[in-house]
């Protein structure tokens, strides 16, 4: 490939630069999340000794974008997506300073931080719609798929970094994965805010009932899009694993803090070479049977990883995990936004957020409570032979996304 063909198409989105400032500052924030993820997972798991409480760690953080999707996605589509970005940033950065300030109080009840985590669930509930949305004004439909590939790269490569920082950081003492943590929040912020008008179609029609619920009755109306949200949904509600990686690493494998970073940055590690490749290398064909596939191979892995007790393989585990999960966001995030309206796409990715955030946080949710009533390594096992299951059953229940061939295949 010449140099003129990779700087057109393998980096074209990055051609923009309300791109660049709107990529870096997702970095950021994603790194800064991932940070305070490992650090306030080790500490409750050191103030309990309960993987439950683990569980309500994801539960904190999601139930914010449940009851308020309605609100959230409303407010991306009428009002500018840039500011809404911005100032949930800046309130999620408070929010680590909030729990850097219980840290030096020493506090030693639970509870002070689920409340803080709620706060933060808020600011991501509101961060989620509008920053989803908003790529699609910085950058040409035509360049799209590779903003979607990089901004997954962005996210990955905050997951493989973050964790072990989070976890290094950590072990130095409690106080400085947060106070960094703020700082990175406050700095993309900052990127927000410099970048400069972007062209968005605003909501105008009254609020009504019909206006409020639009993106659920778009989403029920196109069945790719609901097969592929709901895939998603009740793939990873079955094989998430995460919230259980403090009891892996200080149970099962016998590692530290330092491990926890590691099994934690493992699946990014094989998330974003699969981002890299498909950043040159974007599906153009069998979309819907390429993500039922990779869907099943997440499972797999899932539970090649729960019954292992060699770090090596737990590792390696966890990278192809990451990988087969990256096939499938990227497939389901590219068809959203390219087959949504714009003045739907903040309702839209206010649903899909919640479908998301019940992939991930009611994943672990799930996870540590059957943890806790049939064992750990069970109810790993457990969830990727439900992941494989959903695979299959949802080629039977949704054939138009098992056929679904080019992902912008409606334009």
């Amino acid at each position: 490939m010449t140099a003129d063909a990779v700087n057109d198409g393998r980096y074209a989105a990055f051609r923009h630069s309300s791109y660049r400032r709107y990529w870096s500052a997702r970095f950021l924030v994603a790194f800064a999340m991932n940070m305070v993820s490992v650090a306030v997972g080790w500490h409750i798991y050191d103030l309990t000794h309960d993987p439950f409480h683990l569980g309500l760690v994801g539960l904190s953080q999601f139930l914010p974008s449940l009851l308020l999707v309605l609100v959230t996605g409303s407010t991306a589509d009428r009002f500018g997506r840039r500011r809404i970005m911005a100032l949930s940033s800046l309130l999620e950065g408070i929010c680590a300073f909030s729990l850097l300030a219980l840290v030096i109080g020493g506090e030693s009840e639970p509870w002070p931080f689920f409340a803080v985590l709620v706060v933060f669930g808020i600011a991501r509930a509101f961060n989620g719609p509008a920053a989803s949305a908003l790529v699609t004004n910085v950058v040409p439909q035509k360049e799209f798929a590779n903003a979607v590939a990089w901004n997954s790269s962005a996210w990955q490569t905050s997951s493989i970094v973050g964790p072990v920082a989070g976890g290094l950081l950590y072990g130095l003492g409690p106080q400085f994965p947060y106070a960094i943590a703020g700082t990175m929040m406050f700095l993309a912020a900052i990127l927000i805010a410099g970048i400069g008008q972007v062209h968005q179609h605003t909501e105008r029609e009254p609020v009504t009932a019909a206006t409020i619920f639009g993106g659920f009755k778009y989403i029920w109306s196109e069945k790719i899009v609901l097969g592929a949200i709901s895939l998603d949904l009740f793939a990873v509600l079955m094989g998430g694993a995460v919230a259980l990686m403090p009891v892996y690493a200080r149970d099962i494998l016998d590692l530290g803090p330092w491990g926890l970073g590691l099994l934690r940055a493992a699946p990014g590690i094989g998330a974003i070479v699969m981002a890299l490749w498909l950043a040159g290398q974007p599906i153009r064909d069998h979309a819907g049977l390429i993500m039922l596939f990779f869907v099943g191979m997440f499972g797999f892995f899932t539970i090649v990883f729960g019954a292992s007790t060699i770090v090596w393989l737990s590792v390696v585990a966890l990278a192809l995990l990451g990988a087969a999960d990256m096939v499938s966001v990227y497939i389901r995030e590219t068809l959203i936004q390219l087959w949504t309206p714009d003045r739907l796409r903040g309702r839209v990715n206010a649903v899909n957020m919640v479908f998301v955030g019940a992939s991930n946080e009611l994943g672990e949710f799930r996870a540590g409570s059957m943890a806790a009533w049939i064992g750990t390594v069970p109810a790993v096992v457990f969830g990727g032979v439900g992941a494989i299951a959903v695979a299959v059953a949802w080629g039977f229940l949704f054939p138009q996304l098992l056929k679904a061939r080019h992902l912008d295949g409606r334009h």
